[in-house]
């Protein structure tokens, strides 16, 4: 695992084997920021990322000059090791063990940009739930943008708020703002 770009663009980070994670590939990634770089100046976004596992998207946030980012998880194995991988590159990262629902029900914060990458074999009422949770409970700035990654066997074109989606081989990210867009980046 790479960052892509940014202060530490190129520099390696090499999670433990044993964490229950399955990390958004770097040609994904760099794709995705492709897309966020057009809508966003990064030094000035509030970021919150959940299933963090690696928190390798945070990684990417944090070179590129975001602050803050919170990382959610409800692995300490990946909690442990976001803060030591923030704390070696000096990144603005607060770490949260928690059920992420539980996390959404609770929390007040405003973000500029919210990724969620939970597991893929979640239900469909799962993903659906993150994406109510984060509109319902305002978390979202109105200016903001949400990215759920996703299996190309999870739909979520049909909830309110949608935006549009990009496909990369298996994953699919999902893209969701206040005011949606006409829909013309749909691949």
């Amino acid at each position: 695992m790479r960052i892509i770009s940014g202060k530490y663009k190129g520099r390696r980070i090499a999670p433990p084997k044993n964490l229950p994670v399955r990390p958004t590939t770097d040609m994904s990634k760099e794709a995705l920021f492709n897309v966020l770089n057009n809508h966003f100046n990064f030094s000035e976004l509030k970021v919150l990322e959940l299933f963090a596992g690696t928190g390798s998207i945070s990684y990417e946030f944090g070179s590129r000059g975001c602050s803050p980012i919170i990382c959610v998880d409800g692995d300490m194995g990946c909690i442990n090791f976001i803060k030591k991988t923030a704390k070696e590159f000096e990144f603005d990262i607060t770490t949260i063990k928690s059920d992420v629902f539980k996390f959404l029900e609770k929390h007040s914060g405003n973000y500029n940009i919210i990724f969620a990458d939970p597991p893929y074999g979640m239900s469909q009422k799962e993903f659906e739930k993150i994406v109510e949770l984060i509109f319902d409970r305002a978390l979202l700035d109105e200016e903001g943008m949400l990215v759920v990654e996703h299996s190309k066997y999870t739909k979520l074109n049909q909830m309110p708020n949608y935006s549009f989606q990009k496909n990369y081989g298996g994953s699919v990210f999902t893209f969701f703002e206040y005011e949606s867009n006409d829909n013309s980046e749909e691949d």
